[in-house]
């Protein structure tokens, strides 16, 4: 860990002044910058990715001044146990991303050089978000989706296996379990006595039984992650299911991309800019327009089009609007896109106002 001060540091630490922390995370080691108010680089240093390693990386910063701001890569990822200490320390951690690309071709890279990019971000504004906290109820529901996505995925992905090997199957056996729906053909072959495969007819039937066990643990695990991901939802923000088309899912997915800290969202505005529902002007000379949002969290806006399209099947008052919008001359499209900008605002003094006293926004359909 070899700290690498800048050549004109040293009268540059006063006491009381303020420095900022710039971070460039590895899986192993994070390389810290500190720079001052007035963007000089103080020096720069790696440090393991340990507890220890980050107490370390604290006490170093603080010896150049009052470190109140950092900018930390992958605060998601290899900065996340970071971010969480820092925050711990009181230390706002802005979410950085990767440096511009023709700065990077005309100055280079290395671990030093994103470091001080990083920090210099914070310092000129351009990295402005706050990282998500990561130690509550909605990093819960964060792992409780990992772990279900996987599930889900592997439960089809058996599903699959076990339909296409019935296909080659003996025509006897296949015969047997044509007529029968997923649910129940997965139920008769677990019932099947287990067999010693001899030939191919009891190969096929040991392996069919193999396969519609494992859909049935994986079953059980997505059943039991869906009651986590419920228990959790009904302590920490019950008004979101009260929320006309919103499920567990839906709900999960839009709490995670808010965070635990849903107050670094500093508008609604920002809420559907991170769920890519807002609109992107797009205007040159005298043309005036906007586009379509095509950044933002792609799974906050999913979840978004799945409440849209359950309120257009059941709610009158929806289907009311979009025919509005439409006759206004709008396609369906832009009518939908529409209509998830003001779910998007309904649902956010929903995320940052949890509890039963949350009363949101009636519909603007």
């Amino acid at each position: 860990m070899l700290s690498t001060p800048h050549p004109s540091s040293q009268h540059q630490v006063r006491d009381g002044q303020e420095v900022i922390v710039g971070v460039d995370t590895h899986k192993d080691f994070h390389v810290a910058a500190v720079i001052s108010a007035l963007g000089v680089l103080l020096a720069s240093k790696t440090f393991p990715t340990t507890r220890a390693g980050y107490q370390a990386l604290v006490k170093w910063a603080c010896e150049f001044g009052v470190v109140r701001q950092a900018g930390v890569e992958c605060t998601g990822s290899y900065g996340a146990a970071l971010a969480r200490h820092l925050a711990a320390a009181d230390i706002e951690v802005f979410e950085v991303n990767q440096p511009d690309k023709a700065t990077r071709r005309r100055r280079g890279k290395n671990d030093t050089i994103d470091a001080e990019s990083a920090a210099r971000s914070v310092l000129n504004g351009q990295a402005s978000a706050l990282a998500k906290g990561g130690q509550g109820p909605v990093e819960m529901l964060r792992m409780f989706k990992l772990a279900k996505t996987s599930a889900l995925k592997s439960r089809t992905q058996a599903i699959n296996q076990l339909k296409a090997l019935l296909v080659s199957a003996d025509p006897a056996l296949r015969d047997e379990l044509r007529d029968l729906s997923t649910t129940k053909l997965v139920q008769r072959c677990i019932n099947w006595a287990p067999t010693t495969p001899c030939d191919t007819t009891t190969a096929t039937r040991f392996t069919l039984r193999l396969l519609a066990r494992r859909i049935d643990r994986l079953s059980q695990e997505i059943a039991d992650l869906n009651a986590q991901t419920a228990a959790v939802l009904a302590s920490h923000n019950p008004a979101m299911l009260d929320s006309y088309g919103v499920g567990p899912d839906t709900a999960a997915t839009l709490l995670i991309a808010a965070g635990d800290n849903p107050e670094r969202l500093r508008s609604e505005p920002s809420f559907a800019a991170l769920c890519g529902v807002s609109p992107v002007e797009a205007s040159s000379g005298r043309t005036q327009r906007h586009r379509l949002n095509r950044g933002g969290d792609r799974q906050a806006n999913s979840a978004l089009r799945s409440i849209v399209l359950v309120r257009l099947r059941w709610d009158q008052r929806t289907r009311d609007y979009i025919d509005r919008r439409v006759s206004e001359g709008k396609t369906k499209r832009e009518a939908v896109r529409c209509l998830k900008r003001y779910i998007a605002r309904e649902l956010y003094r929903v995320i940052t106002t949890p509890g039963p006293q949350a009363a949101p926004e009636d519909q603007a359909a």
